[in-house]
């Protein structure tokens, strides 16, 4: 990008992306790269564990599913973070670093309000222990290094978007409705209400392990209930690639788990329909977003900086006459050409030979004193 005159002289970026918005804050991808990471080695272990059928968490836990879950939502948003830092304008990664402070204040505030759980203070095996000890103090540092990236973001410069690029089809838009209710609901539900909510699971939980798959739930309705309002697939490309991440994670290990499920009771089958969502809704909006980037319609109305160009010309229609120019003949099939100045001249020249006139050509004008060939009264 060329630089420009940026407040008030000094050379560098423009104050506002060319396309309306904020640029991207330094902060954010450095917090997302770091998040991506953590969520990588954290949330695999605790996946990892859960698959072989133990408990690898903060707080004391009802069963290894739950935490288990925790871990595989943790991995599945993982390829999306890393995919922030090639973005240059807060509105392609607000869908995703949105819910991702959801999470991590999140988490944060659930396990100081569950404190007594914590196996730092409930005590336990040492290796325990020292997983609930780096647990808080690792996410009380992303947390607020999340409110610090918030704040700089939002007093970056701001002008308003132009257009969006890739709108959501009309179709799709009840269904991402409804899916964003349904996680906001039961997320919502889990943490405020875990002792009722939390006995709706179709799998066994206490009161943290509720309220820590609400924070997630709560963070994916928000997800996609922001992508709905922002209404531009080219806006949710890194967010587009963590939905499906998180169904397939938490699907594997569902099935892994599976003797552990109710899946013939109503919240079974709703859990199935809820990671169906996600899967279908970040797979066919991915889908939609490399077609019309990549097909041939992506091109369509750019002029080709090789091709010829042919001049506009306000009086008349291609062939009319010029009023300072010879006229030419019209041609009914052929398109207009343009003078060349190596090749044959067309209007007369006063020292040339005159050429002869075209057999469906108007002849040009006779001049009293032109050269030999011209009617005039002298030749």
């Amino acid at each position: 990008m060329s630089t420009q005159v940026h407040d008030g002289g000094e050379l560098g970026t423009p104050a506002a992306p060319d396309g309306g918005g904020r640029w991207l804050a330094p902060g954010v991808p450095i917090l997302a790269g770091t998040v991506a990471v953590v969520s990588i080695l954290t949330g695999a272990l605790m996946a990892a564990v859960a698959v072989a059928g133990h408990a690898f968490t903060p707080w004391v836990s009802a069963g290894p599913l739950s935490p288990g879950l925790v871990g595989a939502a943790m991995l599945g948003v993982s390829p999306g973070l890393l995919l922030v830092g090639r973005a240059t304008r807060w509105e392609e990664v607000r869908t995703l670093m949105l819910p991702t402070a959801v999470v991590l204040l999140g988490l944060l505030t659930v396990s100081l309000v569950n404190g007594g759980r914590l196996y730092l203070v409930h005590g336990g095996s040492i290796v325990l222990v020292l997983f609930s000890l780096g647990w808080v103090g690792v996410l009380a540092l992303l947390a607020l290094g999340a409110l610090i990236c918030l704040l700089l973001q939002y007093l970056t410069p701001v002008t308003p978007v132009r257009e969006r690029t890739v709108p959501i089809p009309g179709w799709a838009k009840p269904f991402l409705a409804l899916l964003g209710s349904s996680w906001f609901g039961i997320g919502a539900g889990l943490l405020g209400v875990p002792g009722f909510w939390g006995a709706l699971l179709p799998w066994r939980v206490d009161r943290a392990d509720a309220q820590a798959l609400g924070v997630w739930a709560l963070a994916l309705g928000v997800g996609v209930l922001g992508g709905l309002v922002e209404d531009d697939l080219a806006r949710l490309r890194p967010a587009l690639l963590s939905l499906p991440g998180v169904a397939v994670v938490a699907g594997v290990l569902l099935g892994s788990r599976a003797g552990e499920v109710h899946w013939a009771s109503g919240p079974g089958v709703s859990l199935i329909a809820m990671l169906a969502g996600l899967l279908a809704s970040g797979g066919i909006g991915y889908r939609l977003l490399s077609r019309r980037t990549t097909g041939p319609n992506a091109q369509a109305g750019e002029a080709s900086p090789g091709g010829p160009a042919e001049p506009a010309r306000p009086d008349g229609p291609v062939g009319s006459a010029r009023s300072n120019g010879p006229v030419e003949s019209a041609r009914p099939d052929g398109p207009v050409e343009s003078a060349r100045p190596n090749g044959p001249v067309e209007s007369a020249r006063p020292d040339g030979p005159v050429e002869s006139a075209r057999p469906n050509g108007p002849v040009g004008p006779a001049r009293p004193g032109g050269p030999v060939g011209a009617p005039g009264g002298n030749g």
